[in-house]
This record gives C-alpha cells, structure tokens and sequence, in this order.
C-alpha cells in the first residue's frame, strides 16, 4: 500500500515542464515511484487544460545539466 503525502510532481507535455504543487499523492513502498489515484489524475489534467491557469502561475527556472560520464567527475 503507497504511503499518502503531499507532495510536488513534474509533467513533460509537449516538451514544456509543469509542476504541479500541495497534491494527494502516494508513494509505492516497494520502488519510491509517486503515484496518484484516477480522481487526482484527471483534476491534474484538467489543471493543465487550464491556459488562463497557465498564463498566470508562478514561473520557475531550474538548471538543465548534461550527463558525460567521460567529462564529469563525480567526487
């Protein structure tokens, strides 16, 4: 049984990031993966639909770092 929090979680649509923030999410004891119920799912999505929403929400940069294992050094 997933262990229920709040919790933030991030969708790729279209190749743009949205987090979604304060959600009922569940977290699967066995693999760590966040996971929601069918209800939370589809008020996700309507949120998303939303462009009004959108338009309006808090904008947020995040860094962006390429993986080069030959190139990075890991200490």
């Amino acid at each position: 049984m997933a262990k229920k929090h709040s919790s933030v979680m991030g969708f790729w649509i279209r190749g743009e990031l949205f987090v979604v923030e304060s959600m009922s999410a569940g977290v699967c004891p066995q693999c760590g993966e966040k996971v929601v119920k069918a209800n939370v799912g589809r008020w996700i999505v309507k949120l998303l639909e939303n462009s009004e929403l959108i338009a309006t929400a808090q904008k947020i940069s995040v860094p962006a770092i390429k993986f080069d294992r030959e190139e990075t050094s890991v200490t």
